[in-house]
C-alpha cells in the first residue's frame, strides 16, 4: 500500500518529494490544476500524480494520507478516509518523523511570519546551522530533502497543527490567539484555541513553551490545555519605550525596523528563543539591527509630499489592524476593506477616533466600515483600486500624515491574495511618485 498526498501545492509536493527520498511509494492527487513548476518537480522525481479530480478507489486504498492544510476535515473524501480508519496527517507530522534536529515551532493568529523570520535571522547571524520553513517559504518536508541543518524554525498555522499526532518541537511559541478562520472551527472560539495549543501537546519537561501571558484567550486555557513543558511567560511589561528586557538582558529597538508594541512582542519571543540556545546579547542586538521584515507587514513603501505610505496588506483581521494603528504616531489616512470575515470592529473604535482622520474604503462593499466608522472619522471615501486609494490619500492627506493600508479583511473581492493587493499598492505609490 502506498502513501497518498492530497494537494499539489508547496506542502503536498514537499511531502511527496520527502517520501521518495525515504523510499516510500507515493501518489499525489489534487482536484484542482497543479502549477507547472510543481508538475515539473513531480515528473523529474518520478512521482505519479493526478490533477483536476480524485481517483477515490486509489485514495481509499492508501496506508496513510498526507493532507494539505487548505483541505478542510469536513470534505466528504476526508470523512470517507476516517470512516475506513486510514490515518490522515499533515505534512508537518509526516516530516517530523525524519529528523532529529532541534525544532522551534511558532504559531499565533498574528505575528507568526515576523517572529519566524526574526528567530531564523538571529540564529543564522549567530552562525548556527539553521533553516526556516513551514507556513512560510519552503515546506518542512522539502527542507528535509536538502542537506540537513541542526535547527529548523517553523511557522505553523492552526490548519497544519490540526493534522499532527506525534510531532514534538524542542521549543514552541504561542504568540497570541484572536478570532480568525472560525469557519473551519464550527464558529466556536474554543475549538480554534484548542487547535493553537496543539503546538505543545507532545512536549516533555525538557522542552520549552513560550507564551504571551496577557493574551485573554491563552491564559485561561493554560490550565486545561497546557502540558509539562517548561513554560516561559512573556509580557508587554518587558517593554520600556524602545527598550526591551528579555531574559535578564536589555535590547534597544530604536535602531531597528521593529516598530510598534506588536513587533516588540514578536522580538521578545525571538530573543528569548535565541537566548535559550546560548546566543549572547551583543550578537542578538546586531541581529535585531540588521533584520528586515517580509513584504506587506508594516512595510514603508515611500513618501510623497510629506505623506508616508505603509503597506500592511497582511493585516487581514481586526486584531492585526489594531496593532498597526497602535504603532502609528502621526494622523492616519486608513485604507481598509475587502472580503469581510465576520469582523466586529468595536475594539477599533477608540483607536480610530484617536488616530484616523480619513477612511478610504477599498472593498467592493464598504457599508460595514462606513456604518462602524463613518461618524467617527473626518472623511470617508470609496475607491475601486489600489491606485485610486493612493490618489485619494494624496488628495485628502496632509503633510506629516501617514497613509496606512491595513484592510482588516481578506483580499478576494478585488485581488488574488493579500500579496497582490500589497504589490499593487506599492507599485501605485512608486508610479505616482515618479
Amino acid at each position: 500500500m502506498e502513501l497518498v498526498v492530497l494537494g499539489g501545492g508547496e506542502s503536498g509536493v514537499g511531502a511527496a518529494l520527502l517520501a521518495v527520498a525515504q523510499g516510500i511509494p507515493v501518489f499525489l492527487s489534487d482536484r484542482s490544476p497543479i502549477a507547472e513548476h510543481y508538475k515539473r518537480e513531480l515528473v523529474e522525481a518520478g512521482i505519479e500524480f493526478e490533477e483536476g479530480g480524485h481517483t477515490e478507489s486509489r485514495i481509499l486504498a492508501a496506508r496513510e494520507v498526507v493532507k494539505s492544510p487548505g483541505i478542510p476535515d469536513s470534505v466528504p473524501l476526508i470523512e470517507k478516509l476516517r470512516a475506513k480508519n486510514i490515518p490522515v496527517i499533515s505534512e508537518i507530522e509526516f516530516a517530523g518523523r525524519y529528523t532529529t534536529s532541534k525544532l522551534i515551532a511558532i504559531t499565533g493568529t498574528n505575528g507568526k511570519t515576523t517572529t519566524t523570520r526574526l528567530t531564523y535571522h538571529l540564529l543564522n547571524e549567530a552562525g548556527l546551522s539553521v533553516a526556516m520553513g513551514g507556513n512560510v517559504g519552503k515546506s518542512f518536508a522539502r527542507l528535509l530533502t536538502e542537506p540537513p541543518k541542526e535547527y529548523y524554525v517553523l511557522e505553523l498555522s492552526s490548519f497544519q497543527l490540526d493534522g499532527i499526532d506525534q510531532f514534538r518541537p524542542d521549543m514552541s511559541m504561542l504568540l497570541n490567539i484572536t478570532p480568525d478562520h472560525l469557519d473551519r472551527y464550527e464558529y466556536k472560539m474554543e475549538h480554534y484555541v484548542a487547535s493553537k495549543f496543539r503546538i505543545q501537546m507532545n512536549q516533555g519537561p525538557e522542552d520549552v513553551f513560550l507564551y504571551w501571558k496577557e493574551d485573554p484567550n491563552v491564559r485561561p486555557a493554560l490550565g486545561q490545555l497546557g502540558g509539562p513543558a517548561r513554560q516561559i511567560a512573556l509580557s508587554t511589561d518587558q517593554l520600556h519605550e524602545n527598550h526591551l528586557d528579555v531574559g535578564g538582558e536589555t535590547f534597544d529597538l530604536e535602531p531597528t525596523a521593529l516598530r510598534g508594541q506588536h513587533n516588540a512582542m514578536n522580538a521578545a519571543f525571538a530573543l528569548r528563543a535565541a537566548l535559550e540556545w546560548g546566543i549572547g546579547p551583543a550578537v542578538l542586538q546586531r541581529g535585531l539591527e540588521s533584520f528586515t521584515n517580509a513584504p506587506h507587514r508594516m512595510e514603508r513603501v515611500g513618501s510623497i509630499r510629506g505623506i508616508a505610505f505603509i503597506n500592511d496588506s497582511k493585516a487581514t483581521n481586526v486584531d492585526a489592524v489594531y496593532y498597526a494603528l497602535q504603532a502609528m504616531d502621526r494622523p492616519v489616512i486608513w485604507i481598509a476593506g475587502g472580503q469581510d470575515k465576520g469582523n466586529d470592529y468595536q475594539q477599533l473604535l477608540p483607536l480610530v477616533r484617536k488616530k484616523v482622520r480619513i477612511l478610504v474604503g477599498l472593498g467592493v462593499d464598504n457599508e460595514k466600515l462606513k456604518t462602524a466608522f463613518g461618524k467617527v472619522v473626518e472623511g470617508f471615501v470609496e475607491v475601486d483600486s489600489a491606485h485610486e486609494a493612493v490618489k485619494a490619500a494624496l488628495k485628502l492627506g496632509k503633510e506629516g500624515e501617514v497613509a496606512l493600508l491595513a484592510p482588516a479583511c481578506a483580499s478576494f473581492d478585488r485581488f488574488k491574495n493579500y500579496e497582490e493587493r500589497g504589490d499593487l499598492f506599492r507599485q501605485a505609490v512608486r508610479e505616482v511618485n515618479i
